[in-house]
């Protein structure tokens, strides 16, 4: 057991915050005698001068500097581990879990985190970052308590969040590029694609044109616009996801006839709402409000 209690360290602080006893008695309800006696209690169980007189006040000695610069992170935490427990005892989930899919807009993802760690800093947060099948199968399984996904959750309500759009795309020298004319879908045929893997570990799906003769398939979404951007393969990617290589002629549209851009709405989709808890309800408004900043960001 600890031989200084935390109620000796917060008594040490508040006489060397208010400046004396008198002052740090009248601050926290307790009599200058208490404040002293739990001090002066505090130097003989550590063997250690911390406070040494100045005139009418005190002040801390080198030694007393060190100790209750430590002393305060322990009473910091201390008033954290409270508030995490009214908390708790409130509802407050201890962790989230989201499941997300790739093609969430990074930059609004980043935003709503921050928020969110503002409001709920000690609630830990689990992110799945999802492809197609995998999202749902996470919600069904009941391992994800809010999913964002572009695809419909069978036995779930889900309110529209945002719309992203694919575009197709690949290194400004690659050979589709170079035949410097209006491309259809048979010119696709010859060349490889780079497609994302479904996370789903039962039943994954196949999702848009997928009929070239090469195909390279990846787990992660910023692989595949890695292998885009080395000239390795064409691919359709969430224009969010490459509006600075697109800006800076690292990937380029190619010109497709038909098919070349295509818009996938995006939903959010609680597992429970009725039972869900004030910080999945708090992540929930997070992302909403962190999608409008993005929008009006784009258009400012």
């Amino acid at each position: 057991m600890s031989r200084v209690t935390l109620a000796q360290w917060q008594m040490l602080a508040a006489v060397v915050d208010h400046g004396g006893f008198a002052r740090a008695a009248e601050a926290i309800h307790k009599s200058p005698s208490t404040l002293n006696h739990a001090v002066h209690k505090l130097e003989q169980q550590l063997g250690v001068k911390v406070l040494e007189p100045v005139g009418r006040q005190v002040r801390l000695t080198e030694a007393g500097e060190m100790l209750l610069r430590r002393a305060r992170q322990l009473i910091e935490n201390a008033h954290s581990l409270e508030d995490v427990a009214t908390r708790l005892a409130e509802g407050l989930e201890a962790e989230i879990v989201l499941a997300i899919d790739q093609i969430f807009p990074p930059d609004a993802l980043a935003r709503a985190l921050e928020a969110f760690s503002a409001s709920y800093p000690h609630v830990r947060v689990q992110l799945h970052e999802t492809v197609l099948n995998g999202g749902l199968e996470m919600l069904q399984d009941g391992h994800a308590d809010l999913l964002i996904s572009g695809l419909a959750a069978k036995g779930f309500l889900g309110e529209p969040l945002v719309t992203v759009a694919f575009v197709a795309v690949a290194h400004p020298d690659h050979a589709l590029h170079r035949l410097g004319r209006v491309l259809d879908l048979r010119d696709l045929e010859q060349h490889r694609q780079l497609v994302v893997r479904d996370s789903a570990l039962r039943q994954s799906l196949d999702a848009g044109w997928l009929k070239a003769e090469q195909r390279w398939t990846v787990s992660h979404l910023d692989t595949s616009i890695d292998m885009l951007e080395r000239n390795l393969g064409f691919a359709w990617v969430p224009e969010t996801r490459i509006a600075d290589a697109l800006e800076t002629e690292r990937l380029s549209p190619l010109p497709l006839a038909a098919g070349g851009r295509r818009e996938v709405p995006i939903q959010l989709i609680h597992r429970d709402r009725d039972r869900a808890g004030p910080a999945t309800r708090a992540m929930a408004r997070h992302l909403q409000e962190a999608v409008q900043a993005c929008a009006l960001s784009a258009i400012g």
